[in-house]
């Protein structure tokens, strides 16, 4: 065989946002980019804040001794002291620069994260519904993802993860704003959450961290704010990137933040240190590191995702399906009113809407849908949605 086994294993069970969002390339070249809906890809489309060009064109236009050279390979010590400023306020405890390291995105980090903590066969607890590369991240790193499913309301479910937790468990991940279903765990459910791993580990005599990844930390609506993960557990690593709210996923640009007091801290630090060298990274982008030091208040304007959600959600709302409202992020993660997500999804394909079956996120009997595009691409689906439902009751009956 040409490639190995389990990553010809991993491309034939591929992501099912990448092989809809192909689909759609291929119907757009057929039928024409305007005449094709497509919500499967949760690629930011808002425009980068205006101070980022400015910020961009300053230091295009500055002579910076070593501007594009090697730096520490947690990233220019500057730009972590700006990034471990404005978490401190986040994140209510005062962070500092040792306790944040520079990364190629929020992937890059969370792989630096898995690389410094498991060895072979530990346990890595996900929520599901969630982000499908978690579980390439864990076994990239020789750690075993356990799913743990998430409530109706998809809120964690603490009888479930405590069942779940054993002697291999090194570390819980959630993601709250959440892709795919946009929610958003409330401060008591983290401070439950961990109390739950602070008392399992101590049960089994280990560290059981708890892992947020916060991309969307900045996107949500109706006043929310997104409480503290520090204030749960001081056993909490927040992975986080500038690719949502500065509209930057291109770019590569994110970091890790460990809580101040967490256990072991310079040996953690150390080894998250050399693995963001030994995994290839090497360091984050010199460019953006310097951009990024100056945008920690900037984000792209929320309420173009808002209005979005109200215009999607009425859409929803006329042709019958079902959702949980999303308190952030850009995607609606609705019911499908038949058994079959794959189906379902066929049926809008015949409207061109394309849309991901929720067990590409570990939850099937639903759709992940994406309002990172215009809203004419959303008000012009309405019919087709309304459809599409049609057809999938008459099949059920």
């Amino acid at each position: 065989m040409t490639v190995a086994k389990k990553m010809q294993q991993f491309a034939d069970n591929s992501s099912w946002i990448r092989k809809m969002f192909e689909q759609g390339a291929r119907m757009k070249a057929e039928y024409g980019a305007e005449n094709v809906f497509d919500f499967s890809l949760g690629n930011p489309d808002v425009p980068p804040p205006k101070k980022f060009f400015e910020v961009l064109a300053d230091l295009a236009d500055g002579d910076i001794p070593g501007m594009h050279a090697y730096m520490p390979n947690g990233g220019f010590p500057y730009v972590r002291e700006a990034v471990a400023a404005r978490l401190s306020v986040e994140q209510g405890t005062e962070i500092g620069m040792g306790d944040v390291l520079m990364t190629c995105g929020a992937a890059g980090a969370l792989n630096v994260v898995m690389k410094s903590i498991l060895d072979p066969g530990d346990e890595v607890i996900v929520l599901s519904p969630f982000f499908v590369e978690y579980h390439f991240y864990v076994d990239n790193h020789g750690g075993v993802v356990k799913v743990v499913p998430t409530d109706d309301e998809f809120q964690p479910d603490l009888a479930a993860i405590e069942e779940a937790l054993n002697e291999k468990t090194k570390a819980v991940v959630i993601n709250s704003p959440n892709n795919p279903t946009g929610q958003m765990y409330s401060a008591e459910t983290l401070a439950s959450l961990g109390t739950l791993l602070g008392r399992a580990g101590e049960n089994f005599c280990t560290t059981i961290y708890l892992i947020s990844d916060e991309p969307y930390r900045k996107i949500v609506f109706d006043g929310a704010k997104p409480p503290s993960i520090m204030a749960a557990t001081t056993n909490s690593i927040v992975v986080s990137s500038y690719s949502k709210d500065l509209s930057l996923p291109g770019e590569r640009i994110g970091y890790i933040a460990v809580h101040p007091d967490i256990h072991e801290k310079d040996v953690l630090v150390n080894a998250m240190t050399l693995a963001n060298r030994i995994l290839g990274f090497v360091n984050a982008p010199a460019l953006m590191q310097r951009a990024i030091a100056e945008l920690q208040e900037e984000s792209v304007d929320i309420s173009i995702y808002e209005q979005r959600r109200k215009i999607f959600c009425e859409i929803l709302d006329e042709a019958g399906l079902e959702y949980v409202m999303p308190k952030g992020a850009f995607y609606l993660f609705p019911k499908a009113p038949v058994a079959d997500d794959v189906e379902f999804c066929r049926l809008l394909l015949e409207e061109k809407i394309l849309a991901v079956p929720g067990r590409g996120f570990g939850t099937p009997g639903h759709i992940r849908l994406a309002f990172s595009v215009d809203e004419q691409v959303i008000s012009a689906a309405a019919d087709g949605f309304k459809r599409a439902v049609v057809k999938a009751k008459r099949e059920c009956d």
